[in-house]
């Protein structure tokens, strides 16, 4: 997470996108149609926020089921919970970027929500932070969260003492991101390497003397939370971790409401104008949330899905950058952020017609190279998932000696950094203009 990022494209809104170039009338969509294409998005912003708070309280009852009875059945049940929290909560990225709830770091927006996204999802993750990790030698790391009584001091710049006798929410809230970005401790994240342990093949992707094979992810032993030492620490820090996550996910849900009261279904309610009397002043102009929108829809899929989360993990190699290590479940984190996004511009939600989307503008041969763009990224991310289901999992994938799959995936890259591109031309349809700039994060990671 870069909370830079965020406050940058907010002030490139405060303040007006230099590229603004208002068109005539007759290029714009109707006000109607802009506000179907807001209350689509709206909409689809609320089923699937309810669906992600639902699959995370039944991740937080499997976690309650484990640390009453850590067997190795309740340990099973809690991964194959958390990997179905993960299929709702992945598609929900689509709407970072954009000034909404989950990441707004100014205004009411800020105040009423909080930015729970670097709670609820912050990583890559310092594993090292929060657990032991085995090294190359096969000698277990230790100054942890879990193997310390008392004050905890994370590493980093500026860290902040937090006490750690007792792993509450409070305390692992305090130790996240505290003294870095790495220093990931709350979210789905801990919890994926709480569960799973380290996966053995991080190790060096070039000579990899490391390995439990292509389809084997973290095997996190069941004696970690029955006979070890740290095992009623484990189990409570994931109780904290899953108690946080509800709470955070119930509250970006909540701004998503089709009924305001109090701050529920205040954001939902001001994206589409709705809000009066004394509120109206918060209502978010129609001008102002597509284009913020539309450039966030840009970022999230040019910047964030194809530049962080793909070409920084294969082209450098390493596994710790790819999305989730320790599950082996990026195949499912690339596939379910690429269906917000598909989503959003098709006015979709688990294949059914929702309303307007945001590209249902396009006509003619705009809109022709707008759908063999996204079926060449389908096909590619088909190949990706399967792949990782028979054969390899993503830590393989990019292994330069798999140069079929390596390729599949660096030009899956390249055709969503070309969709994020795509937003420049479906803005002029709603009456404004981007530039590639615009729909690009310029501090994203430079990989040579």
């Amino acid at each position: 997470m870069k909370t830079n990022r965020i406050a940058m494209i907010a002030t490139c809104f405060a303040l007006g996108l230099p590229t603004l170039a208002p068109l005539s009338a007759s290029a714009e969509v109707s006000q109607d149609q802009k506000i179907a294409a807001l209350t689509t998005y709206a909409s689809i912003a609320q089923a699937n926020y309810a669906d992600a708070l639902a699959d995370a309280k039944a991740l937080k009852a499997a976690i309650n089921a484990l640390a009453a009875t850590p067997t190795e059945a309740t340990l099973d049940a809690a991964k194959q919970a958390w990997l179905t929290a993960r299929e709702t909560y992945g598609p929900t990225e689509v709407f970072r970027l954009s000034g909404g709830p989950i990441d707004a770091e100014n205004g009411w927006v800020a105040d009423k929500y909080g930015a729970l996204e670097g709670q609820i999802n912050a990583w890559p993750l310092d594993e090292n932070m929060i657990d032991y990790t085995v090294d190359a030698d096969g000698n277990k790391t230790s100054g942890n969260i879990i193997d310390t009584i008392g004050a905890f001091t994370p590493g980093g710049d500026q860290a902040e003492e937090i006490d750690v006798t007792a792993i509450t929410a409070d305390a692992i809230t305090a130790l996240n991101e505290n003294g870095g970005e790495a220093n990931v401790a709350t979210g789905y994240h801990a919890i994926e390497f709480l569960l799973w342990g380290q996966d053995q093949d991080y190790a060096n992707m070039i000579e990899d003397t490391i390995t439990n094979g292509p389809l084997t992810a973290g095997q996190r032993p069941l004696s970690d939370f029955t006979t070890d030492a740290g095992a009623a620490r484990r189990l409570a820090f994931l109780q904290a971790a899953a108690d946080k996550l509800v709470n955070d996910l119930a509250t970006v849900a909540s701004a998503w409401d089709d009924t305001v009261e109090g701050d529920r279904g205040l954001y939902r309610a001001a994206l589409l104008g709705q809000l009066t009397g004394d509120q109206a002043s918060m209502n978010i102009p129609t001008q102002d949330a597509l284009k913020q929108i539309l450039v966030g829809v840009g970022v999230f899929a040019k910047s964030e899905l194809a530049n962080e989360r793909i070409a920084v993990a294969v082209l450098t190699p390493s596994e710790e950058d790819e999305h989730s290590c320790f599950s082996d479940n990026t195949h499912r984190d690339i596939a379910q952020n690429y269906a917000g996004v598909h989503n959003v511009l098709l006015g979709e939600y688990k294949g059914e017609d929702i309303g307007m989307g945001f590209a249902d503008v396009l006509t003619g041969d705009a809109r022709a190279k707008l759908d063999k763009l996204m079926a060449d990224i389908d096909a590619r991310i088909a190949k990706v998932d399967e792949t990782a289901r028979t054969t390899m999992h993503f830590d393989y994938q990019i292994h330069p000696e798999n140069e079929d799959s390596v390729q599949n995936i660096v030009t899956l890259k390249n055709r969503l950094r070309a969709l994020g591109n795509e937003m420049v031309g479906i803005a002029p349809e709603y009456g404004f203009s981007l530039t590639t700039d615009n729909v690009t994060d310029p501090e994203e990671t430079q990989v040579n």
